[in-house]
Parts: C-alpha cells; structure tokens; sequence
C-alpha cells in the first residue's frame, strides 16, 4: 500500500489520508517493527517467497507442506503485523490467551490425560444443550481452577500489553507473540499427524479435537485482524448455522453438529481450512503476487502507462481512454482493483481533470476500467485460479475463453467514455508533448515479455505455478536494460518483502473462506440454496441469474470480491446447472457478478479510492461509475443466453409437449437417438402413445445428444426431458456471437450515455433501446434489424446538425 502512496505525490496531505483510510476499509492498517522483529519478520516472508518459488520451479512438495507453510507462516505474520485493536478487544483476547495457556497447563501437568480434560471441558457444552444453562453453569463450576487461573493471568497480559505498545509502538505486543506462537503450533501439529489424521478420519482422538477448536478461533481471529468483522461474522453465521441446525426454518433446517464435530472437519480436514482456497492460494496467487510485486519493481510500470498515452492521448477524451488501456495493462498481472485503481489512476485521474472532465467523472472512469483486469488474462486475480480447481479445466482454458469478454468489457468502458467527451466537447491532450507510440514501443516492449512468458508456457501446457516462477525471473532480466530500473540484491530484497507483504490480505481470509465453503458442504446448504433459487426463479433464467446478482453484490459487501466469487460458486452453480447452464459457463456468470461490489454502492470501495485521488465526491462518484461499468451486468446474461462467446455450446431438452386430452402421462414407444449421435432440425427423436394414438417428438434445432432421459416402455409427463442435447459451438456461431457482441455495445454505450453524434431525443433513445437488443442477438436478420434502427437515429441526428447548421450560418449572416 505504502508504494502506491509513494505515487500520489500530487495530492495534499488531508486527500492522502483519506485514501489511506479507503484502502484500509478491508485491511485493518498493519505494523512496521522494528529492530530485531523487523528482520524476524523479513526472514518469515523471504522464506514463504523462497519456499513456493522452490516449489513451483525446481521441485514439488508433499500436499501437507504445500498448504501448511503458507497457514503457517501467514497465521505467524498477521499476528505480529496487525494490532489487536481497541481496549475491549484487546482486553477480550487477553482473557481468551488466559484460558488457551491455562487450558495446555491443564492438559500436561494437571488432567490425566487430553481425554479427562476434554470431557470435563465439553461437558459444560453438552450440559447446555440438554440440560439448559443452569445445568452447564454448575458443570463450568467445577473448572473454578481455570477460569481463575485464566482472568489472572488474562489481566496480567492485558497491563503488560497496555505498557509494551506504550513503550515500543511499532513492535508487537506480549499476548500478539503468544497468540503467533498458538497459531504455529497448531499449523505445526496439522502438518506433522498429516497421514495420522487422514487413516484416523472420524475417529479423531480428545487432543485432535481440542486443537481444532484453537485452530479455528485462531482462523477467526487472524480473519478479524485483517479484514475486521464484516467477514469474521459470516464465518461465525456459518459455524451457528451449522450448530443450530434443528432450530431453524425446515426450508434451512439440518441435524446439527456439535462444535467439535465442526472443529474437526474444518481444520483437520482438506474440506475446511486447509481446503480449496488455502490449495489455490499456495499454488497459483501468490506465486502471481510476488510476480507482481517483482515486475512493478523492474521499471514495467512507466511503460504500461506511456504506451497507452502515445497511442490514445491526443484523440476524443484521450486521458479517459489512456485510463482504460493502462487499466486494461496493469490489470492483467494485478489481482486487485482497488490497488489497479491507485497505480494507474495515481497518474490518469489528473490528467483527465485537467482535460475537463469533472472530477466524480474522472474518479469514477478509474474503477470501472480497473475492475475489467480481474477478467483479463494472463492473471484474472484469484478468480481465474478458483475456476480452474472448481472446474477441473485447465487454466490455460480459462485463460482462451476469458480474453473475449475481458477486451469487451474494456471495449465498452473505451466507447462510453468517447461518447461522454463527445457529449461535454472533451479533447484529448493538446499542449503536452510525448513520443510516438512507436518509440515508446521500440524502447520498452520488452516489459511485455514477462507477460507473453506467462502466456506461452501456460498455453505449452506448463503449470501456472512454472510459469510465474520464470516469468519472475525475467523481471529481473528485463530490469537491467536500462541502468535506472536495474534490481541488484537490495531491489530484489525489496520486492520478495513488498510480494509478502500483499499475500497477506487475501492469505486471511484463507481460514474463514475455509469455514464457510466447509460447513456449506457438511450441511448440504448448497442444495437447498439451489431448490431456494429454483423455486423463486420458477423457470426463469433471467430471474435466477438477477437473484444470483443480488446474493453475490450483498455478499460483497462484507467480503473480498474473490471470497464473495467462491461462497457464490458453491451455492449456485448448481442452480444455473438446473436451467441447462455448463459449468464453466455458470462459473463465468458468477465471477463476474461476484465483482460487482467494488463499483456498486453502497460499498463501492474501488471507486472511492477513485473519488479520493480526484477530490469528489464518493457517493456520486460510486454512482458515475457504476454508469461506466453496466457491461459487468451485460455479459453475464450474454454467457447464458449465448454462451458460443465462451466457445460453449447451448443446452437445450426436448420435452414431453402438454396432451390436449387431459392425461397424466404417455408410454414411450422407441427413442430413436443415442448420445453423442447428431440430428438436425425435423428429426424425429422419439415416439410416444397418448390414448392408443402415437405421436412423434420432433427436434426443432441441429444439435448433438448429450443425455437420453427415458428409455422405451417408461411412461413420462408433460414437462419430462426426453432428450438433452447440446447445439455445438461452430467457428460461424463464435464469430456471430462476438460480431454482434461488439456491435450491441457500441449501441448500448450509446444508449446508456443518451449519446450517438448528438444527444438523444426520447424517441431516438427509444429506437436504440429495441436497437441494442436485436443487435446483441447473434443471428444476420437481428444485426439487420438493430443496425437499420441505428441508421435511422443516425439520419435523424444528422438532419438536426444540420439543420442547426443552417440555422447557425443564417443566424450569422444576420449578425
């Protein structure tokens, strides 16, 4: 964070504060140690840089090491690099340290064993539960010994805490060295019983319980410290939701699991903790992370924007259009928009001001071309890294199916600005000079070639853990080009600490994500989610998809924009599933609803990072920049409607039709397709008898089979799938689909900013409405249709310019 500020250097103080403070909204604000801390904390971030760089390049780890150093060492770090918090908080997790040290005193020097204290202590859980609090306050009454020993020595820890951050402020206090050393130890049991734990799975002993319970009131707390409440309380939600079961409404209602039921499947096993996102994290994001932090530091962050102003700065709206290209450059290896928003709007946002955009505009254009680098490859954030473990694909898969709709949705920002300049008669830049794009290129386009690294070992079939670790490497290569970027040790050193640094905030939220997705899978809330959205969907995909919007931008508000993709992903995927939506497919709509919270109010954190570096206001600049940003909402619905721009084929069923006489059912006579078999429009896929009467079901569209639903002599419904069948994503669809992509959004930018070559009357902009639809639509007589619309509002705006022309030159002539 502290680099990005470096850039601001135009900003005054009070401004520069309160960006700080925005970009502290999701990360509590950490430490900087000092003396012998400042290297203890250097040395456990080298050696988490150094330790997956080694595994990702020269040779693998076993599972337990690849996950557990990552926990390990970021448990460690957040306890030493972000404070407690207030008073009460402090003095709450002193009490809570009391009791873990007086706990572990109990077990090895008083009890007679793990066991013997686990009964005694859970009892009062199981008291609660059956007997009522009266019952577990006189079972809590016989551990006197330990609530004592535990607010002595809670107390003694909050005054030694109190005079520690008196006396050395930077460097962590008694009870954060404590609660470092509780979370390595537990981490450290986890990685050593491994195998142990998965031969004894279900049958864990008393002290893999209790270390499970500190394990996941740790994962709570590291999440608490980054992050604050917002998520650490979903996660808290979700552990209730999974204890209460019985109690709740039947449409949510479960068995219930006891705590330590909970404990143990969450931190024990793969499925909770040390589960998907702790898998993706360890192999692929922070290995991109530290490339990022590597690559800023070779000098590529200059070429990314002098590129992008050589090529757009001097035409309609230059500044806004260099925005968005250097967005488009800098986002493709950043995993986050707001920091995508500070590195290139630290330099675009001034500029556009001064062009004469107002400032909310200029604040708000910043954070819409931002977010379009969390769907453009080679990086895509995390997201990209998720979809690829949900999906089973390949990401080099990922990678060729998202770079159409990532340069569309760029596409659409670039448009939407030209017709805002237009409209406010912005030029580009006029009394600066810089060079031709084509010395820009010649002198830094071998900046680029970290990035094609990437690309081509990924798309060679090469890991992506590989190719980070050798485009890396190049980072440093590229960077002694010119004498100025050149990174010896010191550089190096550098950004391995500043690559740490940034695996922080996402590495905590890797317990409690763990949490949630865990317990969604222990309770089978994942179904039920989908029955919910089925229902209230009815058949309706359009609907389901709007639902899905809604869960996904409330969800964002209270969590990382990846976290709110993966919850989503498991919860409703398997709903769009039901409406003949692929995977992949449903996983792209979720992804790029799940960015919507960071330029949709009311959280918007994004653009109002955006609105503190132009000075205005951020409830009007989340507002603009939602304006900018619409194609997010577009896209998803153009992936389920016609998925062929994903490269996907379109799910269709050929269905039991309603019997005019009223009868429940029919018997199938012969089913005349097998799966994987091709027919076209007029086959005759199945026969059935209704009433002595046979009556053929006949396809309507050439598509290929991919399941057969019945089988002759079953009887069926109205309603019941015969026929399940795919219509394949030729080369001539994916064309159509991307041809009349592109032009439904130069029509919908048109639309939306009231704007073609003047401004819209109400019944132009009631022509491009119908205009846009038809031209989204992917077939030649829809493109005719929306584009003969568009050349009318085009004929009438230019009979009015020149009507207003002659009324100009008359006016003139008088004068």
């Amino acid at each position: 964070m502290s680099e990005e500020l470096k850039d601001l250097q135009e900003l005054d103080p009070k401004e520069k504060q309160k960006l700080k403070e925005l970009m502290e909204k999701d990360a509590k604000s950490y430490r900087s140690p000092e003396g012998a801390w400042k290297w203890l904390v250097a040395l456990l971030g080298a050696a988490l840089v150094l330790f997956y760089f080694y595994a990702a390049g020269i040779a693998a780890v076993g599972t337990q090491y690849h996950l557990g150093v990552y926990v390990f060492i970021t448990y460690i770090l957040v306890f030493l690099l972000y404070p407690a918090g207030n008073t009460r908080m402090r003095l709450a997790l002193s009490l809570l340290l009391g009791l873990l040290i007086c706990g572990t005193i109990s077990v090895a020097w008083i009890f007679d064993d793990a066991a013997a204290f686990r009964d005694r202590f859970m009892g009062i859980f199981d008291a609660l539960s059956d007997a009522g609090i009266g019952a577990a306050l006189g079972q809590a009454a016989g551990l006197w010994g330990l609530w004592l020993g535990a607010g002595v020595l809670g107390g003694a820890l909050y005054v030694v805490d109190g005079f520690m951050m008196r006396r050395w402020e930077k460097n962590p206090t008694l009870s954060d060295t404590l609660f470092a050393l509780a979370a390595g130890a537990v981490v450290y049991y986890w990685l050593r019983e491994f195998e142990a734990l998965n031969y004894r799975a279900g049958a864990e002993t008393e002290l893999d319980a209790l270390i499970s319970i500190v394990g996941i009131l740790l994962s709570l707390e590291v999440c608490r410290r980054v992050l604050g409440w917002s998520m650490t309380l979903i996660g808290v939600g979700m552990i209730a939701f999974a204890y209460y079961g019985p109690y709740l409404p039947e449409l949510l209602a479960h068995r219930g699991f006891s705590f330590e039921r909970i404990s143990t499947a969450m931190f024990l096993t793969t499925n909770g903790v040390f589960g998907v996102m702790a898998n993706v994290l360890a192999t692929y994001v922070i290995l991109f992370i530290f490339f990022g932090a590597f690559l800023h530091k070779s000098g590529a962050g200059r070429f990314f924007i002098d590129l992008p102003l050589a090529l757009a700065g001097r035409s309609t709206g230059g500044p806004a259009k260099v925005a968005v290209m250097a967005s488009a450059l800098f986002g493709s290896v950043s995993g986050s928009a707001i920091a995508n928003t500070v590195s290139t709007g630290a330099f675009t946002i001034p500029l556009m001001k001064r062009a004469g955009f107002r400032p909310h505009v200029a604040g708000a254009i910043e954070p819409a071309a931002s977010i379009g680098g969390m769907f453009l490859p080679p990086i895509m954030g995390a997201g990209g890294f998720l979809m690829a473990e949900l999906t089973g694909l390949p990401y080099s898969y990922i990678m060729m199916i998202s770079v159409g709709p990532a340069l569309l949705y760029f596409f659409a920002v670039f448009c939407m600005i030209h017709f805002e300049a237009k409209k406010l008669g912005i030029v580009g830049i006029q009394d600066e000079e810089f060079p031709h794009w084509k010395t820009v290129l010649k002198n830094g386009w071998f900046y680029s070639l970290p990035l094609i690294i990437i690309t081509l070992l990924m798309i060679m079939g090469r890991s992506p853990g590989f190719a980070a670790f050798w485009a890396t490497l190049s980072c440093i290569a590229i960077s002694w080009v010119h004498k100025e970027t050149r990174m010896g040790l010191s550089e190096i050193w550098d950004a391995i600490q500043s690559g740490a640094r940034n695996t922080l905030i996402i590495g905590a939220t890797v317990g409690v994500i763990g949490i949630i997705v865990g317990i969604i899978s222990l309770t089978g809330m994942g179904l039920k989610f989908s029955d919910i959205i089925i229902s209230m969907a009815g058949d309706s995909l359009l609907l389901a998809i709007i639902l899905i919007a809604l869960a996904s931008l409330v969800l964002g508000m209270g969590v990382p924009v990846t976290a709110a993709y993966l919850i989503v992903a498991v919860l409703a995927v398997p709903a769009l599933g039901e409406f003949g939506v692929a995977a992949i497919v449903a996983h792209q709509i979720v992804y790029w609803l799940s960015q919507d919270s960071n330029i949709t109010p009311p959280v918007c954190v994004a653009a109002y990072a955006g609105a503190a570096i132009a000075g205005s206001d951020p409830w009007k600049t989340g507002w603009t920049s939602f304006k900018f940003a619409k194609l997010l909402y577009v896209m998803p619905l153009l992936f389920a409607f016609t998925p062929s721009i994903l490269f996907q084929g379109k799910v269709i069923e050929s269905k039991m039709p309603e019997i005019e006489s009223g009868a429940p059912f029919a018997t199938v006579l012969q089913v005349n397709v097998t799966p994987g078999q091709d027919f076209v429009e007029g086959d005759v896929l199945a026969l059935v008898q209704i009433g002595g009467q046979p009556q053929e079901i006949i396809a309507h569209k050439d598509a290929k089979v991919l399941q057969v639903r019945t089988n002759p002599g079953a009887l069926i419904s109205p309603g019941d799938t015969i026929v399940r069948a795919e219509i394949t994503a030729t080369p001539t669809r994916v064309f159509m689909s991307f041809f009349s992509a592109i032009l439904g959004t130069i029509a919908f930018s048109g639309l939306t900013m009231f704007y073609w070559i003047r401004r819209t009357s109400v019944i132009e902009w009631l022509l491009l409405a119908p205009a846009t639809l038809l031209l989204y639509w992917p077939t030649l007589i829809t493109d005719g249709a929306g584009l003969a619309l568009v050349a009318l509002v085009w004929f009438m705006q230019k009979t009015k310019n020149n009507r207003d022309q002659k009324l100009a030159a008359a006016g003139g002539g008088k004068a």
